[in-house]
């Protein structure tokens, strides 16, 4: 792989490296920093950590709860050959800011709009995963005209939908979304997690995936560490679920007009299966659906290979 992609440097856009970025992470594919450097984009009301590379029309990649850009690894290599990949880390994850409050999905979506502004992008494809879909459905609600193509998988829409019983007849549904409610919480949450991270969050990847193992053990460690290291990372980290009460009028706003852009909603079939593209359809008029055979919560990672080809299919056609 070679370099592919030079962004222009300015006061909104610097280069960025430390713990977290591409130059400090663990096994990266090879080549990977050849074709990808990460930045630091004032995105107007945070900074943004940006992982760019590649050539073509840009493609934004968003993350999920616990994670961060690094998710996105196994794929960011190919996407590059066809498209300039932005893969972010979230406000309160990663390198990006860990401001007190604006973990609306309204202010989330604006901070990926401001990443884009400060990149020079009027319009953009995206693909988000977990948070990352409610993230892409606020945008392309918000502002449709700068969305080409929507691709949104694994993670419902708090406020779309009828919220699932809080306790339901099959174990499955309360062992896969109980930490809705823990992590809604206040203060509490925090106390009973911090000094017991890897207790957690080790439990929260091995019951969402396929297996225990489907997310290799140094890229868990590696969230963990994240969460652990950076001050500020796991009250954020809650903050997204605590954020729910002023999230759900939003999304009942954005309900009032259907999506236009080709969506494609994908879901591992052991863990979302047929509720995103249900759900989606109730939201959206230009549907198609990706489902992914014994696939868990984390398909970039468990099914990388299964996920890029749908996403290029997608996005190429």
């Amino acid at each position: 792989m070679t370099v592919t992609h030079t962004v222009a440097l300015s006061d909104r856009v610097t280069p960025l490296a430390g713990f977290g970025s591409v130059s400090n992470v663990p096994r990266l594919p090879e080549g990977f920093s050849e074709v990808f450097q990460s930045y630091r984009v004032d995105a107007g009301k945070v900074h943004i950590h940006a992982v760019i590379g590649g050539q073509g029309a840009p493609l934004l990649l968003h993350s999920g709860w616990p994670q961060s850009w690094f998710a996105w690894r196994y794929l960011m290599p190919a996407l590059a050959e066809h498209f300039t990949v932005i893969a972010v880390d979230p406000r309160g994850f990663g390198l990006s800011d860990r401001p007190a409050d604006g973990f609306d999905v309204n202010s989330l979506a604006e901070d990926m709009f401001g990443v884009m502004d400060a990149l020079g992008y009027d319009s953009f494809m995206f693909a988000g995963h977990d948070i990352g879909v409610m993230v892409g459905y606020a945008m392309a609600a918000l502002k449709p005209d700068r969305i080409r193509r929507l691709a949104l998988g694994e993670g419902t829409i708090v406020g779309a939908s009828p919220s699932p019983e809080l306790i339901p007849d099959g174990r499955h549904l309360s062992d896969f979304l109980w930490h809705f409610n823990f992590n809604r919480a206040y203060d509490i949450n925090e106390r009973l997690v911090e000094g017991r991270e890897e207790l957690f969050f080790e439990y929260q990847f091995a019951t969402k995936a396929a297996h225990a193992e489907a997310v290799p053990k140094y890229a868990r460690t590696f969230y963990i560490e994240m969460l652990r290291r950076m001050p500020g990372t796991l009250k954020a980290s809650f903050d997204y679920y605590r954020a729910i009460d002023e999230t759900i009028p939003q999304i009942h706003a954005h309900k009032q007009t259907m999506l236009k852009m080709p969506l494609l909603a994908f879901a591992g079939e052991l863990a979302c299966n047929m509720m995103v593209e249900t759900e989606m359809r109730t939201l959206a008029e230009d549907v198609r659906g990706l489902m992914i055979p014994e696939c868990g919560h984390f398909p970039a990672e468990e099914k990388p290979a299964e996920l890029l080809a749908g996403l290029l299919e997608f996005f190429t056609e």
